[in-house]
């Protein structure tokens, strides 16, 4: 059992790992649904739980935190953001919640615009003396946003969701070129279909080793953590 939400409370085991996935509800170009960061999120921290559950570790994973800080795409209709002060602070209470039975927590996160939150987050928990961490699912590689690397991965994991036939271009510029633009005018400045990268070439079997990757990682990170 590694699922958090359907064990009841004598099946939770004391001194678990929780692996909550943090997502998020925003545009996605014209082609990927808004809970696209979600799905990912929560593929990776159940993939990755299993695995260490197989090894021998306590480890279940949590309810996904879908809403996430996503200012930066409000100017396309679907976004829903509750911004970083919030979900700083909603990281910070289930953190305090989660540790009054299980051992640790690991953020598992798809959205790049929940780093400020998630790193001020563990950074005041810590200095609690929480047990908790966080790790990317790092999409970044090949494209930033709703491109190649996102596209692949939804055509493994939720293949009806992705309308191939509206894939189109975006903005294909390095972030470090593209950042002070999105900064000040959000994703729209840079970019008005909402994608940042290139969709095209986009295959279920690339999506399936990008998943494998970021499971990897998460399992290496649960495994630095706990070593600790």
């Amino acid at each position: 059992m590694t699922v958090l939400s359907s064990a009841t409370w004598p099946d939770t085991p004391a001194g678990a790992t929780v692996l909550v996935p943090v997502g998020s509800i925003e545009q996605h170009g014209p082609h990927l649904p808004l809970d696209t960061d979600t799905v990912i999120a929560t593929a990776v921290a159940s993939a990755a739980a299993k695995a260490l559950v197989a090894a021998g570790e306590r480890v279940l994973v949590a309810p996904a935190l879908a809403y996430g800080s996503s200012g930066e795409h409000q100017d396309f209709p679907g976004t829903c953001s509750i911004g970083t002060d919030a979900l700083r602070t909603v990281l910070v209470e289930i953190t305090r919640s989660v540790r009054t039975w299980a051992r640790r927590v690991v953020f598992v996160n798809a959205h790049g615009g929940n780093l400020t939150a998630l790193r001020g987050a563990v950074r005041q928990l810590a200095g609690e003396g929480h047990d908790v961490s966080w790790v990317a699912c790092a999409t970044e590689e090949v494209d930033l946003h709703a491109g190649r690397t996102e596209t692949s991965l939804m055509l493994h994991l939720r293949p009806g969701d992705v309308r191939l036939e509206r894939a189109q271009a975006g903005n294909t510029g390095p972030l470090t070129e593209l950042l002070p633009f999105m900064i000040k005018g959000g994703i729209r400045a840079v970019s008005a279909n909402g994608v940042l990268g290139d969709p095209a070439g986009a295959t279920a079997e690339e999506g399936a080793a990008l998943l494998a990757s970021m499971v990897g990682d998460v399992i290496a990170a649960v495994a630095t953590v706990a070593a600790r």
